[in-house]
């Protein structure tokens, strides 16, 4: 992969509220059929703390025009010369579901590059090295809609408006084929990485997320919530807590 080349940053990263001269950056990784904008109530929430900078993936919202992509590896090799830029000072990934596997791969792609993140946090995902069968993505749309309704990951106002479902099936099923042909992965990054997870997440068990510490050669911990799989949003003052401070410990540290 060719690192010099920036694949259009104006075209993958989004800032709700910009903080150019704040001390440590924020970088936001969505979920399967997730964009950006999920993570705008994060940004509002920690402006005061860091510049938060979400991912756009393509396929989606103003993106929606481009293909999306259905290979984990393929989108961090895209990703990762966009995000490289971002690390003129210490930078946070922060992932949830598929999100936290892109941010372990893109951290992968930036290692021996000067680029290490001072933390990631690994939300609501098993490690990369656990493998379930999961055939959501072969599922024909009514399934997949289902799927989406048991999560509670997608808008209500979504879910019930025939045109715009539409719009975003295409994108979710290529997500959900990117995330259920990965892995196992063995890998390992040089960064400490916290595990996220609800206690009662269909897709992680606490079990599965704390195989996370095999996949970094510094510090682990993990924080279990009362929840299902976006127990972030049930449970958003405790994880907004837990993230204000390490982006306050980045700080210290860097």
């Amino acid at each position: 992969m060719n690192m010099t080349v920036a694949d259009g940053s104006d075209l993958w990263l989004r800032r709700f509220h910009p903080e150019p001269d704040a001390p440590v950056r924020l970088v936001c990784f969505p979920h399967a059929g997730g964009s950006a904008s999920f993570y705008f109530p994060v940004s509002a929430a920690l402006k005061s703390d860091s510049d938060v900078v979400a991912l756009q993936y393509p396929g989606r919202q103003d993106r929606r025009t481009e293909p999306s992509v259905d290979d984990i590896g393929v989108l961090a090799d895209r990703i990762a010369p966009v995000v490289a830029p971002l690390f003129d000072r210490p930078v946070v990934f922060f992932g949830h579901s598929m999100g936290a596997v892109v941010a372990f791969e893109v951290a992968r792609r930036l290692q021996g590059l000067d680029h290490t993140p001072a933390l990631l946090f690994a939300s609501g995902r098993r490690a990369p090295s656990t493998k379930r069968v999961e055939t959501v993505h072969q599922r024909d749309d009514d399934g997949l809609v289902a799927e989406m309704k048991a999560l509670s990951g997608t808008d209500a106002q979504v879910l019930g408006d025939e045109e715009l479902l539409r719009m975003v099936l295409p994108a979710i099923r290529s997500d959900y084929r990117a995330i259920e042909t990965y892995g196992p992965v063995e890998g390992t990054v040089d960064c400490p990485i916290t595990a996220l997870v609800g206690d009662k997440d269909p897709k992680a068990t606490v079990e599965e997320a704390d195989v996370w510490r095999d996949h970094t050669t510094a510090a682990f911990a993990i924080q279990v919530f009362s929840g299902g799989h976006f127990y972030l949003s049930s449970r958003a003052p405790e994880v907004l807590a837990v993230m204000r401070e390490a982006l306050r410990g980045a700080v210290a540290v860097g």
